[in-house]
């Protein structure tokens, strides 16, 4: 890679922009006043307290080591460009003020504005934008390498400006390039990326930390001098004064917390709970308001995946048994009170989920070339299994049974057991505090021990949990994966085949498939939308019937529990309460 300064009379010209979609053009114009879901007119002002289970033992969210509060990405840094959460596939300028790109896409270039500035009151200059994105790629965390390898080389265009040439067939890179966090170069000038991991780095965004104690809380305020206050994308957004995050061992104490007025709002994920827990004496009083929040989105995955690259998971006769053994309708009736349904695949409930029945048209043409191996059911049609409800599940225990004594296992002693007479015992790693999974994982070693196998959990705090994931250290562990209705390269970096041996890649179930690999180059490379769709349904298919993940239950609309001082403007963003929503939209009023 190279980095050089070349006058813009270099280049052939290109019409720049406010913003980029990946399709066709941005829906705001470029005199657009704020986002659609945001209030230009909130006030400011207001001290809120939120909570995190576990702890942290570092402030630099960029870094593969340690662990940080997951909201310092979100709340302190800015990139070039920045996402409106109410269209897919959409950028508009942020640190920059125009972006430009080949008409294929081979390069892209950045303007940056003027005014832009780090939380130090310095400018956010091109060095520091080409240091950012060499320093993500080599010494940051896995997520940011794979960019800076289809780099080819970074050029500064002028005194605010910079080109970076792709050197892969891939639309979506100038997007990507537009979301990197942009920090400074002189405060690790002579030293290392990594060191001093309780020293945060210096970012461009509304908030900095002011105070903090490793594992117990960190605090953030709003930097009055703040430079993008008037950059439409910012406007009505960062409104709360001061916001803190108290960290707790488990969420019963978290909740505990909320209900004696400790913190100011919570999110809900149990619909039973919601339903039932909710009904304490701040909320009687009014003090406390539930909102719910609808999305768009889609399913995600969540639930306990299974670890591939060791036996007896590798052989998709035992996953389609472990599915069948997990006894969904009655857990979920058990944990859920049956209120939410499951997730029957990893993009459902979206424009991009698989459809029922055998592949058809441009989705079968895309899966055709790999049906040698692809898995069961992915070209035919797959489902989950279906329990009937009561405890006993007898009939799909037979039915795991049945596949169980194909794949080489049979009940000696009572034990399900192997040719080599070891005992089928399966271990799930969790987080210490996971209290609604550890329910879950009780209830289906109940099922398990019917057929002979011996499944226990296996509590570890953050730090390790974080650790043997990236390690990929366990037989099953907790999964969930957020999918969007704009998937792209990170899609690689969650089931490319890259990640079945590179660790610290979040391929947690060990997917190696050159069909995956094939879809995920198509969802990149094509400039039909038609096309898109179809690979990602298609790669839906494959991943279902891949039956890597025991799915449970989906979070179908976001359910805030907030001081009734918290307010948030009617008009709810496409992807409903997500990253963008609360509390960045969201403003204190006494």
């Amino acid at each position: 890679m190279g980095i050089a300064f070349l006058g813009v009379s270099s280049f052939a010209q290109a019409e720049s922009s406010h913003g980029i979609a990946m399709y066709g053009d941005p829906a705001l114009p470029p005199d657009f006043v704020s986002l659609p879901y945001a209030n230009p007119d909130a006030p400011k002002g207001g001290h809120v307290v939120f909570g995190n289970t576990g702890g942290f033992d570092s402030l630099n969210p960029f870094v593969q080591k340690g662990t940080a509060p997951w909201q310092m990405r979100f709340w302190g840094y800015e990139s070039l460009m920045g996402r409106s959460w109410d269209e897919p596939f959409t950028l508009y300028g942020l640190l920059a003020e125009s972006i430009e790109t080949a008409p294929d896409r081979s390069w892209v270039e950045f303007t940056l504005r003027p005014e832009a500035r780090f939380s130090d009151n310095t400018p956010v200059t091109v060095e520091d934008v080409i240091w950012s994105y060499e320093t993500l790629g080599t010494d940051g965390h896995l997520r940011y390498r794979t960019l800076w390898t289809q780099i080819d080389r970074i050029e500064q265009t002028g005194p605010r400006s910079v080109r970076i040439h792709f050197n892969t067939d891939n639309r979506e890179l100038a997007l990507i390039a537009g979301l990197r966090p942009i920090l400074k170069k002189a405060q690790f000038e002579g030293r290392e990326f990594v060191d001093k991991p309780l020293e945060a780095p210096i970012g461009s965004g509304p908030y900095v930390v002011k105070a903090f104690e490793p594992g117990r809380f960190v605090e953030f305020h709003r930097n009055p001098d703040y430079w993008g206050a008037d950059v439409p994308l910012r406007r009505g957004t960062a409104n709360l004064d001061r916001m803190r995050v108290d960290f707790f061992g488990d969420g019963t104490v978290l909740f505990e917390a909320f209900k004696a007025g400790e913190l100011t709002a919570v999110r809900e994920f149990n619909a039973d709970t919601w339903a039932t827990q909710y009904d304490f004496p701040a909320r009687q009083r009014g003090d406390v308001v539930l909102t719910e929040i609808p999305h768009q989105k889609p399913t995600g995955m969540t639930g306990l995946v299974m670890n591939t690259r060791r036996a007896p998971f590798d052989d998709w006769q035992v996953r389609e048994a472990l599915l069948l053994a997990f006894n969904f309708e009655f857990i979920n009736e058990t944990v859920t009170g049956g209120i939410q349904p499951r997730i029957p695949s990893y993009f459902s409930n979206s424009v991009l989920g698989l459809r029922p029945g055998p592949a058809e048209g441009r989705v079968r043409d895309l899966l055709a070339p790999f049906a040698d191996t692809l898995p069961p059911g992915a070209l035919e049609g797959y489902a989950l299994p279906k329990g009937d409800g009561s405890e006993r599940n007898r009939r799909n225990l037979r039915r795991a049974m049945k596949l169980l004594s194909a794949a080489g296992w049979e009940v000696r002693d009572g034990k399900l057991r192997n040719s080599a007479g070891r005992m089928l015992e399966i271990s799930v790693l969790m987080r210490q505090g996971d209290s609604e999974m550890k329910t879950v994982v009780e209830l289906y070693a109940r099922a398990l021990e019917r057929l002979g196998i011996t499944l226990r959990s296996e509590t570890v705090d953050n730090a390790q949990y974080v650790a043997r994931q990236n390690e990929y250290d366990f037989d099953m562990t907790r999964f969930r994966r957020a999918l969007s209705l704009s998937p792209g390269t990170e899609q690689r970096l969650y089931w490319g085949s890259a990640g079945y041996t590179q660790p610290g890649t979040r391929n947690l179930m060990g997917v190696n498939s050159p069909a995956v690999d094939s879809l995920i180059d198509t969802m990149l490379s094509t400039q039909e939308a038609e096309t898109f769709t179809a690979a990602v349904r298609a790669l839906d298919r494959v991943l279902t019937a891949g039956r890597y993940v025991i799915p449970i239950w989906q979070f179908d609309k976001g359910r805030i529990a907030h001081a009734k001082e918290l307010k948030h403007p009617a008009r709810l963003p496409l992807y409903g309460d997500g990253i963008g929503f609360m509390p960045d939209v969201w403003w204190y009023e006494e």
